[in-house]
């Protein structure tokens, strides 16, 4: 008998890709340009914002003016998101039809801007999988504050200790654990397939 009923899948990294390199690759000169770009202004502590639900619009404006020789590539963050995002996590929708015919339930639970979540369920299928879906540009609470966990719970109506959390970081894998949920430090779809694999999720193990 599997150990879990369901999963809470992260979504950036976990059944999609997500690196601004992607998008920056295509309009700076060589990769110096984009590290310093990435480091020095766009930085993932600025995008942090927009994950607490602070419009590309808004988060744009004050850095526009600390750059304004950047202020076009400042711009496309919010106008070319997508394009951060190439494809699907290799080999993760073979993990979730492996595991949806063996009954499991896929939720999800993900840091990401409001207005992103909907064109991903279109763009990607894994992310169209996802039964209930709780967004942090949304709810303004981000991983790993323990309360966006628990609201997930209670959307999907699952048991913490039958809840299987998967998560690139491994903060917030941890911050899953410690609400009671099995989790998984996802690096790459084998090693949830082998996981799944451990929970008797498969059959006997």
């Amino acid at each position: 008998m599997a150990m879990i009923d369901a999963i809470l899948f992260d979504i950036g990294n976990v059944l999609v890709q997500w690196d601004p390199r992607h998008l920056y690759r295509k309009l700076l000169p060589d990769e110096g340009a984009v590290e310093r770009f990435l480091s020095e202004v766009c930085t993932l502590e600025w995008h942090f914002a927009h994950d607490q639900g602070v419009s590309f619009e808004a988060n744009a404006a004050p850095l526009k003016e600390r750059h304004p020789d950047h202020s076009e590539l400042i711009g496309l963050w919010g106008e070319r998101y997508l394009e951060m995002s190439p494809g699907e996590v290799p080999g993760i929708s073979a993990v979730m039809d492996r595991a949806e015919h063996a009954g499991l339930a896929f939720h999800g639970l993900t840091n990401m801007p409001s207005s992103i979540f909907p064109k991903l369920t279109k763009a990607f299928s894994p992310v169209a999988r996802l039964e209930t879906v709780v967004v942090s540009g949304d709810e303004k609470i981000c991983k790993p504050d323990p309360a966006i966990y628990q609201l997930a719970l209670n959307r999907a109506g699952t048991d913490p200790a039958r809840t299987l959390y998967v998560d690139d970081s491994l903060a917030n894998a941890n911050a899953a654990s410690e609400l009671g949920m099995v989790s998984h430090h996802f690096k790459h779809a084998a090693g949830l397939d082998a996981h799944l694999a451990r929970l008797h999720v498969f059959g006997a193990a």
